[in-house]
């Protein structure tokens, strides 16, 4: 029995281990470049926001953790997932409460009294609004002591019509183009933008939100895509003091210093509140920045996770009807599930996650770089 105790110990500490070391080495990837292109782009504002705002992160988060433990706001885990997340259960959980408003704060103080300083505003209110849907969705799950709180078209309906909100403030005020670059090329909508918007705000939050399922996955999917659109934005526009791109290191930062109590095994969840508000901001940029294209590439890893529930939903509809009996194309979705149930331990899934999305923020930085 102590043997077997000794290796179950020895396997655990060498998982800890593996996942501090990417960790680090996540930290200091994004580090030497924000340090490298400030020395590139004068005008790039990069490595101390970057800096700062995962010191001030983490430490928040540190400091709430314990007055989530006091409120008894603690993760519930849903029956229908994978077993071995049950010792999951009673983890603290709304942590985007902490580090989503840091990320505000702090991109608010670095921009006022700027020329683009409108464009902050907007973007936090609906930055803000998300994170308050899915506190909402969070304080409700509580309540109810189940993995449910706001039923799905409740979510949906809050979540259009903020979008619609945004869009229309955008819009009145020349915020968002009237065309969509994908690649080289620029496709005129005109009046699109505004269904077009407000898919992009609703798909990237919900599919945020999909991905958040595995320790340590959302958060440090994210670092890698805020800091690829930093760095494409100083690209597109490297002689420009007014750019977007301290926003979304900021945002970086916010997720990193969250990423190290998230990180296996988690001190602490994001919740809804946290994912949703993530999920907004990335599509909020990218709309603003016409950076869609950019997003869709770097966030590959986010864009399967939904696919992977869309196909397994459609697949399982379809097979009923036709043979009367559903089929299941995968083992269960979304994806990082599936990998779960193949035998793949949850540090390996979310450090190849973080691995795949890296390559691919480098694909549409080359390209940028070609272009």
């Amino acid at each position: 029995m102590e043997k077997s105790k000794k290796i179950v110990d020895t396997k655990e500490l060498s998982f800890l281990y593996d996942i501090n070391k990417h960790i680090l080495i996540l930290f200091g990837l994004i580090s030497i470049s924000c340090i490298f292109f400030d020395l590139y782009f004068p005008n790039s504002n990069l490595t101390v926001p970057f800096l700062f705002t995962t010191l001030v992160s983490s430490i928040i988060t540190y400091i709430g953790i314990p007055k989530l433990k006091k409120f008894k706001i603690k993760q519930i885990i849903r029956k229908e997932g994978p077993k071995n997340h049950f010792i999951k259960q009673g983890t603290p959980t709304m942590g985007g409460i902490f580090f989503i408003p840091i990320g505000i704060i702090i991109s608010n103080i670095i921009y006022f009294n700027k020329d683009d300083y409108q464009i902050i505003l907007t973007l936090s209110f609906i930055i803000i609004f998300f994170m308050f849907i899915g506190f909402v969705d969070d304080f409700l799950s509580l309540k109810k002591q189940l993995n449910t709180g706001l039923r799905s078209n409740q979510k949906i309906i809050l979540q259009f019509f903020i979008s619609l909100i945004f869009i229309i403030i955008c819009a009145s005020n020349n915020l968002i183009p009237q065309n969509i670059q994908i690649a080289n090329s620029f496709v005129p909508i005109g009046n699109l933008i505004y269904p077009l918007g407000i898919f992009i705000l609703l798909a990237e939050s919900n599919s945020t939100n999909l991905t958040d399922g595995l320790d340590g996955l959302l958060s440090g999917c994210s670092v890698l895509i805020f800091t690829g659109l930093a760095i494409a934005i100083l690209i597109e526009n490297p002689n420009n003091n007014s750019t977007l791109a301290p926003l979304c290191i900021v945002m970086a930062g916010a997720c990193m210093g969250f990423l190290f109590l998230n990180k296996y095994p988690a001190k602490l969840f994001m919740g809804d509140s946290g994912s949703l508000a993530i999920g907004a901001s990335l599509g909020g940029i990218a709309l603003i920045t016409n950076n869609l294209w950019s997003l869709l590439i770097m966030g590959g890893i986010i864009a399967a996770e939904s696919i992977s529930v869309i196909i397994q939903v459609s697949v399982f509809k379809i097979s009923k009807q036709i043979k009367g009996k559903g089929h299941k194309l995968f083992l269960m979705t979304p994806l990082h599930h599936h990998f779960e149930l193949k035998g793949n331990k949850e540090v390996q899934i979310v450090v190849n996650f973080w691995i795949a999305t890296l390559l691919l923020v480098l694909i549409n930085l080359i390209f940028f770089i070609k272009s």
